[in-house]
């Protein structure tokens, strides 16, 4: 065993009593795509002691471009993401504890996973879930570390609850591109960058090396040679619904919630968000990669098999599924 962790033990910082607390930590990763599945193989190579999955979606062939952890078999027999990343990651290391859950992740479902969880790792797809991990980390005092990227581009932030700012604090601060790989495209090499440093402050978070954690938010675009980071130490806002003196947890309430609904008789799936769309911002989006058809009310695309309609009160209508699962993964490989 100690062989197998020999280099990493060889890294003066980390060194036989950090892997000895990286082997007795708990991580759980939120998604299992790109991010997510790269994520989990590092902290796997690197000894975790105990790792959590969660993804909702299942293996498809556009996802093997980036998600290396996957093969065309588990395209072939649509294994869900998480029970196939289990599946290698249990040939990779053995000795590690894992847990694989196919499910969305709510308010309710995110509270039965986190028990003796030390730190979360945020691979999800969309600002719902991240929202929702953001007011449960925080009124839980649990790490997490945010990341994203589409295009060429990626962005992280480690989130330490009562000390740096949190989501919504950096949302308020400064503009956070909500493009996804689906309207965007994304090359590898860019998953790889965010792995890079989402895993590092990881082991650094494990092994109590907070010293050594990066304060600054960072965002690059690999294709056009930039990269960045930004001091984020004045963004936490005193009066933050989420890590402010006097918190609420927005996002935990029911009404600010995306909602589902199936129309009965229509084959159409409603999703219902608690503030507005903006009809102007997404038919600029969606103008890159098919016809966008808009009046005064509302706005309708073509996508795949689907037509979309979307409405300035915050309401999708996804036509064509009476699936949930397939409307919410469509609403958010268009919206973010």
């Amino acid at each position: 065993m100690d062989d197998r962790y020999s280099r990493q033990i060889r890294f003066q910082p980390i060194g036989e009593v950090g892997q000895e607390k990286i082997n007795s930590k708990h991580v759980l990763i939120v998604g299992c795509g790109a991010l997510g599945s790269a994520n989990a193989e590092s902290l796997v190579r690197a000894g975790i002691g105990k790792l959590t999955i969660v993804d909702r979606d299942y293996v498809e062939e556009s996802n093997l471009q980036r998600q290396q952890l996957f093969t065309e078999k588990d395209v072939e027999e649509k294994i869900p993401k998480a029970i196939a990343a289990k599946k290698h990651l249990m040939k990779i290391n053995h000795h590690v504890t894992i847990h694989a859950h196919v499910m969305d992740v709510t308010s309710l479902t995110l509270s039965e996973l986190l028990h003796d969880v030390d730190l979360v790792i945020d691979a999800t797809d969309n600002f719902d879930t991240r929202f929702i991990l953001n007011d449960t980390l925080q009124q839980q005092r649990i790490p997490w570390i945010f990341g994203s990227c589409a295009g060429s581009t990626g962005m992280s932030f480690t989130i330490i609850p009562n000390e740096t700012p949190c989501l919504r604090c950096l949302l308020q601060s400064m503009p956070i591109n909500g493009s996804t790989c689906d309207a965007a495209g994304i090359i590898g090499p860019a998953v790889q960058m965010v792995v890079a440093h989402q895993t590092t402050e990881a082991l650094k978070l494990l092994t109590h090396a907070t010293n050594k954690l990066r304060a600054n938010y960072l965002t690059f675009d690999l294709w056009n040679n930039l990269f960045q980071t930004i001091d984020m130490g004045r963004a936490k806002n005193h009066d933050c619904p989420t890590c402010g003196v006097n918190p609420t947890y927005p996002a935990l309430d029911y009404q600010n919630q995306l909602k589902t609904e199936v129309l009965c008789g229509r084959d159409t799936v409603q999703l219902r968000r608690g503030t507005n769309l903006s009809l102007l911002d997404l038919a600029k989006r969606f103008e890159s990669f098919t016809s966008v058809k808009q009046n005064d009310f509302l706005l309708s695309i073509e996508y795949l098999n689907y037509r979309i309609v979307f409405f300035h009160d915050g309401r999708t209508f996804i036509h064509g599924t009476n699936s949930i699962t397939a409307a919410k993964k469509i609403y958010y490989q268009l919206v973010g």
